[in-house]
């Protein structure tokens, strides 16, 4: 027989060899995400991280104007260009274009999936936003029109939840691994650009960007767990043979 060591760590081996490391790496970002966003949620709901979130705000700004923003005038552009793209229209547009492809290719399990998977996670912003209504920042003029509460970003977490359902879904649909890694980098890209273009035109705290993310991306990761789950039961069409 072998000795007692030994045998723990055939076990242990055993056990590596029959999980899927992919998956599991992927079950502790989720927790990680929503970990962050519960420790964020508790900071603002007994009023936390003020001088934090508002000195990152003064320092995007011009020192003795608040309400010029730091950098050239063509910045503040190019800001305003870049929140765009977590806005309803912009978003809704890019999810119908990729619905569009869907049904194209006849992968309708699939555009199922994106349908659930962004309007579960726009009512989550919704609910998220009635639960804590926190006031938008005051400490700087705002340079984006604002109509709804604070925390967390919708805008950062919408784009997180779009974009990376969206990334991930095509991700799927190709059997070449340079263009899943494409896919999946420019949804991160595009939610990280998003998220700091709301700090900069001064609507949102730090924290509240954070926790969009937070939260965007673990919905984002969860969709992806359901789909990965009904792609083995075949209950979503499977990616081409890699």
């Amino acid at each position: 027989m072998k000795p007692e060591p030994q045998r723990a760590l055939s076990r242990l081996a055993a056990w590596f060899s029959s999980v899927d490391l992919r998956l599991l790496l992927t079950a502790l970002v989720l927790l990680a995400g929503v970990w962050v966003f519960l420790a964020l949620a508790y900071e603002v709901s007994i009023g936390g991280s003020p001088s934090f979130d508002e000195k990152v705000l003064r320092n995007l700004r011009q020192p003795g104007d608040p309400s010029d923003a730091w950098g050239p005038e063509w910045l503040e552009e190019v800001g305003r260009d870049l929140t765009a793209l977590g806005g309803a229209a912009a978003l809704l547009l890019v999810t119908a274009a990729v619905a569009g492809y869907f049904v194209l290719t006849r992968s309708y399990r699939a555009l199922l999936l994106l349908v659930v998977a962004t309007s579960g996670g726009l009512l989550l912003t919704v609910l998220l936003k009635a639960v804590y209504d926190r006031p938008r920042p005051s400490v700087v003029p705002h340079l984006a029109p604002v109509y709804t509460a604070s925390f967390p970003s919708a805008h950062s977490m919408l784009s997180a939840v779009v974009y990376l359902t969206l990334g991930e879904l095509l991700a799927r649909q190709v059997k070449e691994r340079r263009l899943r890694i494409y896919f999946v980098s420019i949804a991160i890209l595009l939610s990280f650009l998003v998220g700091v273009s709301r700090l900069y035109m001064g609507v949102h705290y730090p924290t509240d960007v954070l926790a969009g993310w937070s939260v965007g991306l673990a919905w984002a990761l969860l969709c992806g767990l359901v789909a990965r789950r009904l792609q083995r039961r075949g209950a979503v069409e499977r990616p081409p043979p890699t």
